[in-house]
């Protein structure tokens, strides 16, 4: 209350009301009840607004008295309140007709006669009243002139003051002020947590030199061969034959391509039984981390790549054609998180899952058409959660960024439906170019109401027999294709599309393993270049700083362009252990941007995902396992929170350890 009366002597000195704040000072100094005060607000009425016939600031008290507290009273003082308000105007009328005034009364109606009338009470006979000669004894006013019934109205209206104000709400400016309070106390409390969180930091660090320097202690002879799982691919689309859906991925030798034909080479055929849709989960410890030297190597080979280990390097060999790649003892290393909570009500595996725009809600849906949204915090509003089906495969998801109302949904039927998230129904429902019916992704724009599709054939033409492609710009206010983003004679597939910060440029990864760029405002071509060696694209992601482009190739490697110099590679990282996609089969794997463009989360043919953080260096962390191969990830716009949807039926929101999300 002391800091609530400060505020309003700053404000009042501030505008130079000092008359106003003498008048506060000495109002104060004989106040000792620190609330609302029923007689004071009757005095107002009866002893200085209606005897001095001011009858605009009666009228606006009401108002103010009607807007602010009785507003927010159960329905049934409603009623009340219409009454007492029309009797305290009927007595203004019978008081001026005692003193004499009826030029007051002939004013009052003049002013108020309108809204009298709309208010629904008997009004009409009292418009005559001052021209009535002997009011006090009309059967009609006679009531409104005795002593009784203006006790009865005082009563009545200090009772009701008293029973709405000892349940009323606190005043604006206190519950402002009770709020910077309680906001300085959960600052104090935040960085006391935050100072212990660094000191446990700290020791975590500690512990983990430790580790590693008895790793590199440990002779390689004496570490175990590494094991490899077998998983059928969730992410594959049309193939060329049903032979290719299952693969062997080495959990120790990543990026390794001649290597995975010779074990699969090398692996005896798959009975029926092998070949259904399961995960042989693969407890990763530390101990199966580094390879084992292969006797086929010669003991120089060996030497070298036992140097590399304990260095903790980046290995290379020219030996039976392997590429290059990237290892690290924290490849594995599980991320620090401070919660994670499951959500388990689809009854098949996960296709896509997304934050909103303000990161409340949560889209996820699974491969027998059925969208659920949900409420992202145990605390928030579940209002606008609901399940919907579509009777279709739904192939992309995406929440329209301007009202955060609208989730598009892409499915596999040619068809793009628009869900309102306040109504609940489906507001429009968009049939799209039966030649190309498999919706694989949706982008709105950031700044203006217009989206872009991406969208894909079902025959076995194209690069790879994966069909063509074709890019649709649509208007959100007519519903209506504005424009087709030319891809070429032969349009390759598109699999992921994304808008820059601005909404004046939009790239789009395909599976001819370029990646091009499109100015909006002409929907023509900026650029394009080859990525990853010509194979396929998965998806696409711009920088936080817009000063470059993530993109996440087919054969498992994330790179990192500069959009100043074209082609250039500003870094890249080796994810085919978990992303590596089969020839013939549709790239669906994707990543998201998070912790201001210092976090990437990628999908994966494992239970878990791989997790960078780029700050003073790169690190890379594997995330919490679920039971199954993670399908779908995504980042909320502002917390330290990540969203990971899986085979397994279920979606996960997973908060992070403000250290580890700051790359500490």
């Amino acid at each position: 209350m002391h800091h609530a009366e400060d505020v309003v002597r700053e404000f009042l000195l501030f505008r130079g009301f000092t008359h106003t704040l003498r008048t506060f000072d000495a109002e104060l100094a004989s106040d000792h009840v620190q609330g609302l005060q029923v007689d004071r607000i009757m005095d107002l009425f009866f002893t200085v607004y209606i005897p001095r016939f001011e009858a605009d600031k009666m009228v606006n008290l009401l108002a103010f008295l009607n807007q602010t507290f009785f507003s927010p009273a159960d329905l049934e003082y409603q009623s009340t309140v219409r009454k007492l308000d029309a009797s305290l105007k009927k007595y203004y009328i019978v008081y001026a007709l005692q003193k004499g005034r009826p030029d007051r009364i002939i004013q009052f109606f003049e002013h108020y006669g309108d809204s009298l009338l709309q208010n629904g009470e008997d009004w009409h006979s009292w418009f005559a009243i001052p021209y009535v000669r002997n009011p006090s004894t009309d059967p009609r006013f006679q009531i409104y002139f005795s002593k009784e019934w203006l006790d009865t109205l005082k009563v009545s209206l200090h009772n009701f003051l008293c029973e709405v104000f000892e349940s009323i709400r606190l005043p604006a400016l206190l519950k402002l002020v009770s709020k910077k309070l309680e906001i300085r106390a959960l600052k104090h409390n935040l960085e006391q947590l935050r100072l212990e969180c660094s000191h446990l930091q700290a020791a975590l660090q500690c512990k983990d030199d430790e580790i590693l320097h008895l790793k590199r202690s440990l002779p390689l002879s004496e570490i175990p061969q590494a094991q490899a799982v077998e998983v059928s691919d969730p992410f594959s689309g049309p193939s060329k034959s049903d032979n290719e859906a299952l693969f062997t991925v080495p959990l120790s030798t990543p990026g390794d391509s001649s290597m995975l034909e010779n074990k699969a080479a090398s692996t005896p055929p798959a009975s029926s039984a092998d070949l259904s849709m399961s995960v042989k989960k693969q407890h990763l410890t530390e101990a199966n981390l580094v390879p084992k030297t292969q006797s086929r190597y010669k003991d120089e080979t060996g030497k070298k790549l036992q140097a590399n280990v304990d260095a903790g390097l980046t290995m290379s060999s020219d030996i039976g054609g392997s590429k290059d790649y990237e290892y690290s003892d924290f490849d594995y290393f599980e991320v620090n998180v401070e919660s994670q909570e499951t959500f388990s009500g689809h009854t098949s595996p996960i296709t896509r899952c997304r934050f909103s725009s303000t990161g409340k809600n949560i889209a996820s849906a699974s491969v027998d058409g059925t969208i659920r949204i949900w409420a992202s915090d145990a605390t928030a509003s579940t209002s606008r959660n609901a399940t919907i089906y579509c009777g279709a495969e739904i192939l992309s998801l995406e929440w329209e960024n301007r009202s955060n109302r609208l989730l598009l949904i892409g499915t596999a039927e040619h068809s793009i439906k628009a869900w309102n998230v306040d109504a609940k129904r489906v507001v429009c429902d968009l049939c799209t170019d039966t030649t190309y019916p498999r919706v694989l992704d949706i982008c709105c724009s950031p700044t203006d109401p217009i989206f872009v599709s991406a969208a894909s054939s079902d025959g076995l033409e194209g690069v790879e027999g994966l069909g063509y492609g074709t890019l649709h710009v649509w208007n959100m206010r007519t519903w209506k294709v504005m424009n087709v983003l030319p891809l070429g004679e032969d349009p390759p597939l598109v699999t992921s599309v994304c808008f820059n910060h601005n909404g004046k440029i939009i790239a789009a990864a395909a599976t001819d393993g370029m990646i091009r760029l499109f100015d909006m405002n002409g929907c023509l071509p900026i650029t394009g270049w080859p990525a990853h060696d010509g194979c396929g694209v998965s998806c696409v992601r711009f920088g936080h700083n817009e000063t470059s482009i993530f993109s996440l190739g087919s054969d498992g490697k994330v790179l990192e362009w500069s959009l100043h110099n074209q082609g250039q590679i500003l870094q890249s990282q080796d994810a085919s252990r978990f992303c590596l996609s089969g020839q013939g089969k549709l790239p669906r794997h994707e990543m998201a941007l998070g912790g201001h463009g210092r976090s990437l989360l990628l999908t994966s043919n494992l239970s878990s995902s791989p997790l960078y953080f780029f700050d003073r260096k790169s690190r890379v962390y594997r995330t919490l396992e679920h039971s199954g191969p993670i399908t779908s990830v995504d980042w909320h716009p502002v917390m330290p929170l990540y969203l990971t949807g899986s085979v397994d039926h279920s979606v996960r929101v997973t908060k992070l350890l403000h250290a580890v999300n700051d790359g500490l």
